[in-house]
């Protein structure tokens, strides 16, 4: 899979198969997504240069026959295609919120934090890594919803709710939705999820459907090998060997390198006191930082057969991509096409320019992720990528020099562009 460089070719290859009832619509959507693929994170009136385009693609924008989830089919049916391509896939997912203060759409929206004047959407993603080949592939299921107000505040009314009505089971939803989409193809994929999915039902479905799986342990769940819990029987296990772990700055935490043992083992989890169910036997890997109690602690739950340290070690650098879906959040809201700045005045024109901006985020996470892998970027002529006239025109926004007379490398095109996340037509 090759990074499509020329963005009205791109938005061909995302958007052409879209069902909006209307071929024009198709070519209108292509042509509004190519343009802002272009000129990310300015406005629609920004990244159009005739009055004509711009209101062309507000009547896009504003047809309420026009469905945000026929946008991101037709999308996710693209990254179908490119996974198809790759053995081993690792699904990164995450949910984050989108906030948005102004006053015109306040009223469709739902509350995003504690905080009572707080709205917005809550976004689930899931983001296709190749990680043999290092590549991002694209997103392959995405639930946009917002939260009812009504319920603010109602944890005890919450948990008395069936699974499936409750919004831990997105989960779930987005493996089957990735299911649908995928195939048979599905056996190749990987879920890679943080503490919030550490839930028995969530782990029973993807055992049971024999869908793969590494998820962060929340809770330390009681075991059958041992009488204690999971996390202290993880700690008497054997050592595995050590593992050099790059913990960023985040916030006022400085970013080290962390030192820390591994360990793994198969587990049975025992079904909760709670809930009715058999045990759930799978495998357990734990990284943990030495000689600093407050350090670095992982504790990760597999449905994959680990039996040696390789194969332990290569569940942690599956683990450590999470990274990659936080970091398309970033060209989504704040480093890219800062979604959150649209003012549009309903909740269904924001679906559509969401869905369209999310898939764009992902082109510049593209990018980005290449620029940071310095040993091929730093081999790659950016040409490569965008050809002759597209690198020349950004060496000149960038440097405001004449062009050298071979192409720059991809590396200094990351470097160069920084969190701007300007990609040229």
């Amino acid at each position: 899979m090759n990074f499509i460089s020329n963005s009205a070719q791109w938005a061909k290859h995302v958007f052409q198969h879209a069902n909006l009832g209307d071929s024009r619509r198709v070519n209108r959507l292509m042509k509004l997504s190519a343009t802002l693929a272009a000129h990310s994170g300015k406005s629609v009136p920004q990244a159009n240069q005739s009055a004509a385009n711009i209101e062309a693609a507000y009547r896009f924008i504003r047809n309420e026959a026009i469905h945000a989830d026929a946008i991101a089919e037709a999308s996710f049916l693209a990254t179908k295609q490119d996974a198809l391509t790759f053995d081993t896939l690792l699904a990164l997912e995450d949910t984050s919120s989108l906030s948005f203060s102004h006053k015109g759409v306040r009223d469709e929206l739902g509350h995003t934090t504690s905080h009572h004047s707080s709205r917005g959407f809550q976004a689930h993603s899931v983001l296709l890594y190749a990680p043999l080949q290092m590549q991002v592939v694209g997103l392959i299921e995405q639930q946009l919803w917002t939260r009812d107000i009504a319920t603010k505040g109602k944890r005890k009314d919450a948990t008395k709710r069936p699974y499936i009505e409750k919004e831990s089971f997105k989960w779930q939803r987005a493996s089957q939705n990735m299911a649908q989409r995928l195939g048979s193809h599905m056996s190749q994929v990987v879920s890679v999820c943080d503490r919030e999915s550490d839930l028995i039902e969530y782990l029973q479905y993807k055992l049971t459907h024999q869908q793969r799986f590494v998820v962060r342990s929340m809770i330390s769940r009681h075991i059958e090998e041992a009488e204690g819990k999971l996390h202290l029987y993880g700690k008497s296990l054997q050592s595995a060997g050590e593992r050099q772990v790059e913990v960023v700055q985040k916030g006022g935490r400085k970013g080290r390198v962390a030192t820390c043992e591994v360990r793994f083992s198969p587990i049975t989890l025992k079904m909760p006191s709670n809930k009715e169910g058999v045990s759930t036997p799978l495998f357990y890997v734990s990284c943990i930082e030495k000689y600093n109690p407050d350090g670095l602690c992982w504790h990760l739950l597999t449905s994959e057969h680990i039996t040696t340290q390789k194969q332990a070690l290569t569940i942690l650098e599956w683990y450590e991509k999470r990274w990659l879906i936080e970091d398309f959040h970033k060209s989504w809201k704040s480093g890219g096409t800062q979604v959150e700045n649209l003012r549009l005045q309903s909740k269904g024109n924001l679906e559509r320019m969401i869905v369209i901006l999310a898939f764009i985020a992902v082109r510049i996470q593209q990018l980005r992720h290449l620029g940071q892998q310095q040993e091929v970027a730093e081999q790659q002529s950016y040409e490569t990528l965008l050809g002759n006239k597209a690198w020349k025109l950004l060496w000149l926004k960038v440097e405001k020099s004449k062009p050298p007379k071979h192409a720059p490398t991809v590396r200094w095109a990351y470097l160069s562009l920084g969190e701007i996340s300007w990609v040229a037509r």
